[in-house]
């Protein structure tokens, strides 16, 4: 008899758990035609939005152009403004009329309207290029909603519309990310289907794939085969058995990385003009100056003199000075390039790890190489050696980098 009861209250408790997982796990997964507005405002169509955790929600009157809208966004934290605009003319955020909100230091929401009228925009407060009325905003559990009445043209049938999230600086909005989810919150609404398409995600696709190969290029090309080049020019010219061919490794190693990184470079000049509004002083100037330096290098091979000549003493500190600050200026800009584009952990620390182990070569054949010279030195042959090593003899001088 204990055993049947025992049977029947797990059987039920069971039961009443799944109930409460599913609930759970319904709530969860809710869209927004499942949402309840705790205010008990009621939205006849609604849309999930592709990206950001947002949702609109909305009723409109083609007669009279009014469009009454709950813009939802969830995961927003305190110290988050999010917004939601309206371009009249374009898809893109340059000419779009916004509705920002954001909790204040004191907990009050502060909403407003902020016309967007040029790229890196602070969200000031002004008028929009249509009425809006009863404006307001709630912030609960991470989650912010706008209500506003917006004054459309009669007859309106599509919108395009712009949502965005950023951090706040103090009490002021500051301006979002310039990648990923926030570069595709963008596209069209249809006022009557309630369909939303957002032709900027094929774009934004496009644009990350250029990003990763402008990124691959550079590493490659300025990170690790010119490192590489100088490894061979450096520390091969040492042993005797190596004759001409550590040259002739070394400037095809160098050629290599040159024409890959002008690959590279090009690329990244592309992406700046087609990402407008994206300003990357640092990372675009030191990208230039890499360039120049690595022309330069390309054209010493051109300028070379003889072994013997009176200026190639002044040639090889040119070849060997804007080599090394070639390599320098080009890993430091490649972890901007990481700290920019955010890609996953692994690339950068696979980056690191070769950085790593290029170094440590080095380092064990810098020892390896005064070692050998001052075995040589004792042996008698110590100046040619020397001489080579420091590059100013024969056919060895000048090819540092």
């Amino acid at each position: 008899m204990a055993e049947r009861i025992f049977s029947i209250v797990l059987g039920r408790w069971s039961l009443l758990m799944c109930m409460i997982l599913s609930s759970s796990s319904s709530s969860y997964a809710q869209t927004c035609s499942k949402y309840s507005f705790s205010s008990n405002r009621v939205f006849k169509s609604c849309n999930d939005l592709p990206v950001l955790n947002a949702y609109i929600h909305y009723n409109y009157d083609s007669s009279s152009g009014k469009l009454e809208i709950g813009y939802r966004q969830t995961r927003v934290s305190s110290a988050q403004w999010v917004s939601w605009a309206v371009n009249p003319t374009e898809q893109g955020m340059v000419g779009s009329q916004a509705l920002v909100a954001y909790r204040q230091p004191d907990g009050k929401i502060r909403a407003y309207t902020s016309p967007i009228t040029q790229y890196q925009t602070t969200l000031a407060e002004g008028n929009l290029a249509f009425d809006v009325s009863d404006l307001t905003a709630t912030y609960a559990n991470n989650e912010m909603i706008i209500f506003a009445t917006l004054g459309l043209q009669n007859g309106t049938t599509t919108l395009h519309q712009v949502w965005q999230q950023g951090p706040l600086s103090g009490n002021v909005p500051a301006i979002h990310s310039t990648t990923g989810p926030n570069v595709q919150s963008m596209g069209t609404l249809n006022l009557f289907s309630g369909q939303t398409a957002t032709s900027s995600g094929g774009a934004a696709n496009s644009k990350l794939r250029k990003r990763n190969i402008h990124g691959v290029l550079n590493a490659v090309s300025w990170g690790l085969l010119m490192p590489i080049g100088v490894i061979i020019a450096r520390y091969l010219k040492v042993f005797k058995s190596a004759g001409p061919a550590w040259f002739y490794l070394h400037v095809s190693c160098q050629l290599s990385a040159y024409i890959v990184g002008v690959a590279g470079w090009a690329t990244g000049i592309k992406l700046g003009s087609e990402s407008v509004g994206v300003v990357l002083k640092t990372h675009r100037t030191l990208g230039i100056v890499i360039f120049c330096l690595g022309t330069l290098q390309a054209f010493a091979l051109l300028l070379r003199p003889k072994p013997d000549h009176k200026y190639r003493i002044y040639w090889n500190f040119y070849h060997h000075s804007v080599g090394y600050a070639t390599i320098i200026l080009s890993i430091i800009n490649i972890y901007r390039g990481f700290n920019i584009l955010k890609p996953d952990n692994k690339w950068k620390q696979a980056y690191t790890g070769c950085i790593i182990v290029l170094v440590c070569v080095a380092v064990v054949l810098e020892i390896f190489t005064w070692a050998l010279v001052i075995k040589r030195k004792k042996s008698g042959s110590g100046d040619k050696i020397s001489q080579s090593v420091n590059g100013s003899n024969g056919n060895n001088s000048g090819q540092g980098v």
